[in-house]
């Protein structure tokens, strides 16, 4: 056996071409691999049928990556491809030295860019139900009792203990991730009983989702030119005019082969984005595979019963296309289904607000509206929401407020559109 380096900065990226799959453009793989940190020294390309069982790339194409590992004193070796623990392991047994695949690969991003405690619960949680497979790994202690002078025990192999050990981790942090959860729902309850309608910025990882986003709040949330720069939901509340105020929130990047463990690992996250009133979907203009990335997207949108929820498109980063202005695209309808901008520059930026304006504000309604004075309860109520901008009192001892409130909120008071007057 072999003793697994501390380090993995020299990697070597190896992708398999299988039939019947579709042409993949490595960028994203070698932007990912530098985003964990790993110095790309080789790039090594196959073609196959289908895997291999034993070395996924088959033997001689093993042999070829095993050449190349010793030429360049690799440390590791990142497949594009989800692999078998069976598979890591006798790779990294003929290699002699560390293999991750594309999994395992976003798993360690997304644990050096957690920062919140949910966001590092959920991360650690995904990366043991991915480790609970792979324990036996190149550890021949592993398969061994504990034994010897004052070792004797029960007869518990190490591997036992080590996967009794992280069934109780992962429930544990199922448990803290519970209490979260409720926490989370708990602001989504008010949220919903001060009627405040929600917008989630969505998309493909390094879309320019947390730019726009800081652009719209005035946040201060990191954004960088990178993979998953952002991985923490964040929620801000914006006043839009003559649409009232609307909670923003960014959400974590999606990607193409997004581990199943990630998803449920961040659906409470995501719950944000399914009970939202509309999603933004930020788009990166310049990618040319922009239309397989919306369809992936769209994919895991519905995987977390978000596909109905009301959507439009943002093509963003225009500034790097030629002869592309600001601009919107309508259906049939008149609906606006499509905003061209730039989220760095803040070309075209007016026109997203304009379009929030004209969504929202159909259902927003503002004026001033009369109450007599047995009207006290509905009075409170108005000032509870916040959405009394101002009072007189009048001398025939009647109340005039200047509301700005969602139609909906208005019917329930008891309120009629009827009564909201322009002047006082």
């Amino acid at each position: 056996m072999f003793e697994r380096p501390s380090g993995g900065e020299k990697a070597i990226l190896v992708h398999i071409c299988f039939q019947r799959e579709e042409k993949t453009d490595l960028t994203e793989f070698e932007e990912l691999a530098v985003s964990a940190g790993a110095c790309p020294v080789e790039k090594i390309l196959g073609n196959r049928k289908s895997p291999d069982a034993k070395f996924f790339a088959g033997k001689g194409k093993a042999e070829e990556i095993r050449a190349s590992v010793v030429l360049n004193q690799a440390e590791l070796v990142i497949f594009n491809h989800a692999l078998s623990p069976a598979q890591e392991r006798n790779l990294e047994q003929l290699f002699q030295c560390r293999v991750l695949d594309r999994t395992g690969l976003i798993l360690d991003i997304f644990a050096q860019r957690a920062r919140s405690f949910e966001g590092k619960l959920q991360v650690e949680l995904a990366q043991l139900k991915h480790l609970s497979t792979r324990l036996i790994r190149g550890w021949t202690h592993l398969e061994r009792q504990k034994g010897g002078i004052g070792l004797r025990g029960p007869g518990e192999t190490q591997l036992e203990t080590d996967r009794r050990l992280l069934s109780q981790r992962i429930k544990q942090i199922n448990k803290r991730l519970e209490k979260v959860q409720k926490q989370r729902e708990q602001g989504r309850r008010g949220r919903k009983r001060a009627e405040m309608p929600t917008v989630s910025l969505v998309g493909y990882t390094n879309a320019g989702k947390s730019t726009l986003f800081n652009w719209v709040t005035g946040a201060d949330v990191y954004a960088a030119n990178q993979l998953f720069a952002t991985l923490d939901a964040t929620l801000r509340r914006v006043e839009i005019a003559d649409a009232g105020p609307v909670i923003f929130a960014d959400t974590v990047g999606f990607i193409k082969k997004l581990p199943h463990d990630l998803v449920a690992a961040f659906k409470s996250t995501l719950e944000e984005t399914r009970q939202s009133h509309l999603l933004l979907h930020v788009i990166d203009a310049t990618c040319l595979e922009r239309e397989q990335r919306v369809q992936q997207v769209n994919d895991i949108l519905s995987e977390i019963g978000a596909k109905d929820v009301m959507q439009i498109e943002i093509y963003n980063k225009i500034d790097l296309l030629e002869n592309v202005q600001p601009h919107v695209d309508k259906n049939t309808d008149g609906s606006i289904t499509r905003v061209w901008l730039s989220s760095k520059t803040g070309l075209g930026l007016n026109l997203l607000v304009d379009t929030l304006k004209d969504f929202f504000g159909q259902d927003y309604i503002h004026g001033w509206v009369r109450l007599q004075a047995d009207q006290g309860k509905t009075r409170a109520e108005l000032f509870a929401l916040n959405v009394v901008n101002s009072e007189e009192v009048s001398s025939e001892g009647y109340f005039l407020l200047e509301l700005s409130l969602q139609k909906t909120t208005a019917q329930r008071l008891g309120l009629n559109e009827s009564d909201f007057k322009k002047h006082k």
